[in-house]
C-alpha cells in the first residue's frame, strides 16, 4: 500500500514532473516528521540557518510596510526595507514548507503548508505558533486567506477545504459537492483570493475556479474552458477577475467568474504567482518569467530575466516596485548587489 506522501507526489505529478519546481502547487520532496516513541508523527521547529535567503520560498505578502515571505522546511523571512534586506523569523515552530501566508493588517497573520499545518502570528510574522497540524497524514494545504481577525479559509489536497470564525483557534472541514460529472470532489485546489466585494476564489486543477459567496460555507464551480491547473489568482482594480498558471495560461472574467476569456500573455512559461499594487499587477513564474500590466489585467508584457531562474513569488510596494522571490531564494534586482539576511 502507498504511503500517504508518495500518494500526495503521484496525485500531483501529472501536471508537475515535468516542471520539477518549487511552488505552491508542488509537492516538494519533504522529510518525513520525526517520530515518538509510539511512533506518532511529531512537527519539530525551523532551524536558523545562516543563507536563510537562499531557501527555496513559495508565497509572500505584505503585512503594512513588512514583507512576509515563507517557503520551504519554515522559513519565514522578513524585510522592512521594501526588499532589499531580509531576516528569518525568530521562532517557527515547525520544518514543513510552507506554501501560503495572508495578513488582515500589520501584526496578525497566518500562514499554511504541509501536514496540514496552519500557523498563527500576533507580532508581525516574528514570532509564530501552531494552530492546527495532521501528521498522521500529508495532506498539504496550499493556501490560506483571512477576511478578518475572526474568519479564516484554508484550501488544499483533494478539494481539502477549512474554515474558522474564531481566529483559527478551531478549523471545521467544509465538504464539497462533486464537480458536474464527476463522482466525487477531488480537485487540487492551489490558491485563493477574494475580491472586493468579499466573494472568495479557489484556482485549482482542470481549469476550475471555485467561489464561495458566504466566506468559504458553500461554493460553486466556475468553468473557464481550459483543461490545465491554475495556481494563482487575484481581483483585478476593475472589480474582474484573473486566474494564471501551466504554460502561460491566464483568463479573466468580469461577471464573477459567470464567464471567461483567455488573456494573452505573450509566454509558454508557466505562472506561478501574481500581485497588485494600485492598477498595476505584477505576475512571475517558471524560466525568469515577468509579466507586467499597467491597465488592471486587460494587456500584459512579458520579459524574461536572463538568469532564468524559476520565480514562485511576487511582493509589491505601494509605488508598484517588486520584490521577487524564487526556488534559489530572495532574488536580486538587475544590477543590485545579491539579497542579505540576517
Amino acid at each position: 500500500m502507498k504511503s500517504t506522501s508518495l500518494l500526495v507526489r503521484t496525485a500531483l505529478a501529472g501536471a508537475l514532473v515535468s516542471l520539477s519546481l518549487a511552488c505552491a502547487a508542488q509537492a516538494p520532496q519533504e522529510k518525513e516528521p520525526a517520530a515518538a516513541n509510539d511512533g506518532t508523527p511529531v512537527l519539530v521547529p525551523a532551524v536558523r540557518a545562516a543563507h536563510a535567503s537562499r531557501a527555496t520560498m513559495l508565497a509572500s505578502t505584505r503585512a503594512g510596510e513588512r514583507i512576509v515571505a515563507v517557503g520551504d522546511h519554515g522559513v519565514v523571512l522578513l524585510s522592512d526595507d521594501g526588499g532589499r534586506n531580509h531576516r528569518q523569523a525568530r521562532q517557527v515552530p515547525v520544518d514543513v514548507a510552507l506554501t501560503s501566508v495572508s495578513f488582515i493588517d500589520a501584526r496578525q497573520g497566518w500562514a499554511a503548508g504541509h501536514w496540514g499545518v496552519i500557523l498563527h502570528t500576533t507580532d508581525g510574522g516574528e514570532t509564530w505558533q501552531v494552530q492546527r497540524s495532521d501528521a498522521a497524514q500529508d495532506r498539504p494545504l496550499f493556501a490560506v486567506h483571512f477576511f478578518d481577525e475572526k474568519q479564516g479559509v484554508a484550501v488544499g489536497l483533494w478539494s481539502l477545504v477549512l474554515r474558522t470564525e474564531d481566529g483559527g483557534e478551531h478549523w471545521q472541514p467544509v465538504e464539497l459537492a462533486p464537480p458536474e460529472g464527476g463522482k466525487r470532489a477531488d480537485l487540487n485546489l492551489f490558491g485563493l483570493f477574494a475580491d472586493a466585494r468579499g466573494q472568495l476564489f479557489a484556482p485549482g486543477e482542470r481549469g476550475m475556479v471555485l467561489r464561495s459567496d458566504d466566506k468559504g460555507r458553500s461554493w460553486k464551480y466556475m468553468k473557464t474552458g481550459y483543461a490545465g491547473s491554475f495556481w494563482s489568482g487575484i481581483a483585478a482594480p476593475s472589480g474582474g477577475l484573473l486566474v494564471a498558471g501551466l504554460r502561460g495560461s491566464m483568463y479573466r472574467s468580469v461577471d464573477d467568474g459567470g464567464s471567461w476569456q483567455r488573456v494573452d500573455t505573450h509566454t509558454e512559461s508557466s505562472i506561478t504567482a501574481l500581485a497588485r499594487a494600485g492598477k498595476k499587477i505584477v505576475g512571475v513564474g517558471l524560466d525568469g518569467l515577468v509579466l507586467s500590466s499597467e491597465d488592471g489585467g486587460v494587456s500584459f508584457t512579458a520579459s524574461t530575466r536572463e538568469d532564468r531562474l524559476p520565480l514562485t513569488s511576487v511582493a509589491l510596494g505601494d509605488q508598484g516596485g517588486a520584490t521577487l522571490y524564487s526556488r534559489q531564494g530572495v532574488v536580486a534586482a538587475a544590477g543590485a548587489k545579491e539579497p542579505s539576511a540576517r
